[in-house]
């Protein structure tokens, strides 16, 4: 394969990976770091009413469900609670509501509950609801005569639908002119300024309707449904304060419908009570993901690795920090390079560390490997074959790890159990390596290996222990395919190792020495001229010795 095929299937690669990440940091709300906690609300809806010991039905209007679907909150999960009451979900263009039916209730009073989680959701949309125009309120002359020396007014302050509509607002608020106050009249609450606004807008064509909704602030024991304005300008909505005319909703403000309809109508009681409960808590932030993603797509959580047992998830995690420390060795070995016994074997010690602190874990790996290579020496003289030879100091280290835990729980030094943890195919390998690099190589490179080996376990262990990496990989491990990416590119590289700088240092400066001038044994010095001084026959050079 060329290099250019080869990089551009890297960058494919690395893409898809990295996309992947984006995708669920992003969309999905996965925390980039560990122990990330995040704000969750538990809003309460209770609705209390009177009967009349017949059939009763109960509209409720509720929030949407999809994340996404309302500015900046999402709703994780929602429980109702109403006993003997059939329930059914209706949902059409102006929102969601739960309809609570029964053939005859007699408690009185009758209490009904609606409650929800939420969490803060910033991938907001605002769906796919078809603005229209509101109804037109019914005016008689006087009125009609108002509200156009109104309309002429905002016109002629304003440059577009939303100035237009913001100014005529503003017109309905503070302290308001005459012909305000008598297209008003008696109306003088909020939800009452509001329904006249989106009417009157309607005779303009402007497509606008109400919203309700409240703060979910600190914990309180409660909160007020708040109407807002909004005004479709041909391309999006535009949220309006009623009483104060500004733009946009407040922090932290949850839509609770969008419905033309009550936020709760009762067939048995026309004055029915709401009340509203908000209660913040804080949770973990990959909990609070993961459910936000079964609400989403439940394919999403199903098929990765948060839908394994927690034993399982334990396990992986472990594992998935195995291709990081290969690639760390991978950087020391090829970059840098480390000499090391093995190709892997550096990575599966640095795992053994990890159940260990890593002073012990250095510790007890020398001693199992010097006794195992005594061990080693000592049966050398009967001359076996490799494969009995290499069970024989299997056992031998084994039995090495045996005596040492033993030993070390005598003496109350509890790390000595975590030996156990140690690869010991890979500890049988590694002396049988040493010992014999020790007789072909001498000591000093066979004791160089074993440290190097040391080495790239130790770096290894500090990489593969890093919580946030290890968070990172595996709750984002489409990241391994970027990892997958740089090996390709490196499996290329035939250049010098940076320890080869100091191996080859003496040529270097041997041959910039040989590469510079050589001055003359006999040349005569430069006068001050610019001639050669004269040091014998005449200087004008007509008189030669002969050779």
């Amino acid at each position: 394969m060329k290099k250019v095929q080869l990089y551009l299937l890297a960058f494919v690669i690395a893409a898809v990976g990295l996309s992947g990440a984006f995708y669920k940091w992003q969309v999905l709300s996965f925390p980039l770091t560990p122990n990330k906690e995040v704000e969750v609300w538990t809003v309460q809806a209770r609705a209390e009413f009177d009967t009349n010991g017949r059939a009763n039905t109960v509209m409720l209007q509720i929030p949407n469900r999809t994340p996404g679907s309302q500015p900046f909150f999402g709703i994780i999960e929602e429980t109702f609670i109403s006993r003997g009451y059939g329930q059914n979900i209706d949902k059409d263009r102006g929102g969601r509501a739960v309809e609570w039916t029964i053939r005859r209730d007699s408690a009185k009073p009758r209490v009904l509950y609606y409650r929800a989680t939420i969490v803060r959701d910033q991938n907001y949309s605002e769906g796919s609801t078809i603005p229209r125009v509101a109804a037109r309120p019914e005016l008689d002359e006087p009125e009609q005569a108002a509200l156009n020396t109104i309309f002429e007014t905002v016109k002629s302050e304003s440059a577009d639908i939303a100035s237009f509509a913001r100014a005529f607002v503003r017109r309905f608020t503070g302290d308001m002119d005459d012909d305000a106050r008598l297209l008003l009249g008696a109306a003088d609450s909020a939800e009452d300024r509001a329904k006249f606004v989106i009417g009157a807008l309607g005779i303009r064509n402007i497509p606008a309707r109400i919203i309700h909704g409240f703060v979910l602030g600190d914990p309180s024991s409660g909160a007020t449904l708040k109407p807002y304005v909004q005004v479709h300008n041909e391309e999006k909505w535009i949220t309006l304060d009623i009483e104060t005319a500004a733009v946009g909703l407040p922090e932290d403000f949850l839509v609770w419908s969008t419905s033309e309809r009550p936020t709760l109508e009762v067939g048995s009681d026309k004055r029915p009570m709401l009340e509203f409960s908000v209660q913040r808590n804080l949770s973990d932030a990959i909990a609070m993901a993961k459910r936000r993603t079964e609400v989403r797509d439940e394919a999403l959580i199903r098929y990765s690795l948060l839908s394994l047992p927690l034993d399982k998830q334990a396990l992986y995690q472990i594992l998935l920090m195995v291709p990081v420390g290969a690639f760390v060795m991978l950087i020391l070995r090829n970059i840098i390079g480390l000499k090391s016994f093995g190709t892997f074997m550096p990575v599966l010690v640095a795992l053994a560390f990890a159940h260990t602190d890593l002073l012990s874990g250095v510790l007890l790996f020398t001693l199992v490997v010097t006794l195992g290579l005594l061990a080693r020496f000592v049966m050398e003289k009967l001359k076996l074959l490799l494969v009995p030879r290499l069970t024989a100091v299997l056992i031998l280290v084994i039995l090495l790890m045996c005596m040492v835990s033993v030993v070390s729980h005598q003496l109350n030094l509890e790390v000595g159990l975590s030996i156990a943890l140690f690869p010991m195919v890979i500890m049988t390998m590694t002396i049988e390596r040493l010992s014999i690099a020790w007789d072909e190589r001498g000591p000093t490179y066979a004791i160089k290996q074993g440290v190097g080996s040391l080495i790239v376990a130790i770096l290894c262990y500090f990489v593969m222990a890093w919580p946030a990496l290890k968070h990172l990989i595996f709750v984002f491990p489409e990241l391994l395919l970027v990892l997958f990416a740089m090996t390709l590119l490196l499996g290329r590289y035939s250049g010098y190792r940076l320890t080869e700088l100091f191996r080859f240092g003496p040529l270097a400066v041997d041959t910039a020495i040989r590469a510079a001038p050589i001055a003359a044994p006999n040349a005569a010095p430069i006068a001050s001229g610019g001639a050669p001084a004269d040091s014998g026959p005449s200087a004008s050079g007509a008189h030669k010795e002969s050779p």
